[in-house]
């Protein structure tokens, strides 16, 4: 990564390098006709503490809202034909989509019927939900203890994890190829027109300003503090979500769906291993670089609630475990994506609140084509725009985890 940019202005300048900004710079290297010139600013090359380092990979179809479900039904298909999609380079590897599922359980009749109804809406978009009694889940996956469970929702098709941190990377690599300029820097303030209509140019922690015709804000959880520089308001805020890695005693004889108990709890297969995460007893927001860990969770909450639902799983050995942030959209934990109202050369592609790493193929997808011809052309992105925060809009999703 250079320490400094070639050039003095850039048709877009994207602030924040891990997968939203690499996702953005390399779809605008792909757009047809547009030949700006992209430069990425990137503070921490290592992306150490980068939500995208420490998100757990998976994709699901289980969500309420129509829009949801196509981003991710792209996501599957983007994630299963990645080679193809990076233009065929016997260098780019396969990635593999681990379809066991997310299983979501239900343990009253009103979860239950919003299960139903989203299942109904999933089938109406292709998805291959399955909404199951008691009955079917114990048959099929009877390893659970189900005495409190009514329902569940599971998917099998093109829903599970994958390989995040290779499809990262080669965004990376390809947008490099594509002609984009990364380097290691820090925007600190941004300069507006007379009118405050445009972002004029952005200011380096090195000294530096860079002119700029568009500037992305691809923060993650530091999302607000850009958006302040250009006077704009935002309500995403870092938020704490805890991963555990950890080997049984006595494995299940089969893949552990990606579980969502009514607890909050999360578990699913690992390799050889488990995973399991959950956000703390209490949601406050946090720093950007408060990174602390609360190791009682794991004994207070993760273990009980795992070892009840899970009786294979009373006899566990902890061995991987981290923190990280939820970029966390506090109005209605959904993205908020495109451009502002006013200054209309800023735009937002933030507040994923735990879907971002899913939904990047899409997503970076939209907001290419919206810098590069003015207009979303593959899926209508608008649902998730900036005015619905102005006009107190919720977008509304119930699958939230």
């Amino acid at each position: 990564m250079m320490s400094q940019a070639v050039q003095k202005t850039y048709d877009v300048v994207i602030i924040g390098g891990a997968i939203y900004g690499s996702s953005v710079a390399w779809w605008l290297t792909q757009m047809a006709g547009f030949d700006g010139r992209i430069l990425v600013v990137e503070r921490d090359p290592t992306y150490e503490f980068a939500s995208t380092s420490h998100t757990n990979s998976c994709i699901r179809q289980q969500f309420s809202n129509r829009t949801n479900i196509q981003i991710s039904q792209f996501g599957a298909e983007f994630i299963k034909n990645f080679r193809d999609f990076m233009g065929g380079d016997p260098e780019v590897p396969h990635l593999t989509l681990q379809s066991y599922g997310y299983m979501y359980l239900a343990d009253t009749p009103e979860f239950a019927r919003t299960l139903k109804e989203s299942q109904a809406i999933q089938a109406a978009e292709g998805a291959h939900t399955r909404h199951m009694s008691r009955d079917e889940i114990a048959a099929a996956y009877p390893f659970y203890q189900l005495d409190d469970i009514i329902a569940a929702n599971h998917n099998t098709v093109d829903e599970g994890y994958f390989d995040g941190g290779t499809m990262f990377d080669w965004f990376k690599r390809m947008a490099r190829r594509g002609g984009v300029e990364y380097i290691h820097d820090e925007v600190v303030s941004m300069t507006l027109n007379p009118a405050g209509t445009a972002v004029e140019s952005v200011t380096l922690k090195s000294g530096g300003s860079i002119g700029c015709g568009a500037v992305v804000n691809a923060s993650g959880p530091r999302a607000v503090a850009t958006a302040q520089m250009a006077g704009l308001d935002l309500p995403v805020r870092p938020r704490k979500r805890y991963t555990f890695v950890f080997d049984a005693a006595q494995p299940l004889g089969q893949d552990l769906p990606l579980t969502i108990d009514p607890s909050g709890v999360h578990m699913r297969s690992e390799g050889r291993y488990y995973l399991a995460g959950c956000p703390p007893g209490e949601d406050p927001d946090v720093a950007f670089d408060d990174f602390e860990f609360d190791h009682s969770i794991w004994e207070n909450k993760v273990w009980p609630i795992i070892a009840s639902r899970v009786p294979a799983f009373e006899q566990v050995k902890v061995i991987n475990e981290w923190v990280g942030h939820y970029a966390y959209n506090t109005f209605d934990q959904n993205a908020v994506v495109g451009c502002h109202s006013k200054v209309a050369n800023f735009v937002f592609v933030n507040g994923f609140s735990g879907h971002g790493l899913q939904q990047s193929p899409a997503m970076g997808r939209g907001v290419a084509e919206l810098i590069a011809y003015g207009a979303y052309r593959s899926l209508d992105l608008t649902p998730f725009s900036y005015q619905r925060l102005e006009t107190r809009e919720k977008f509304v999703e119930r699958a939230v985890i």
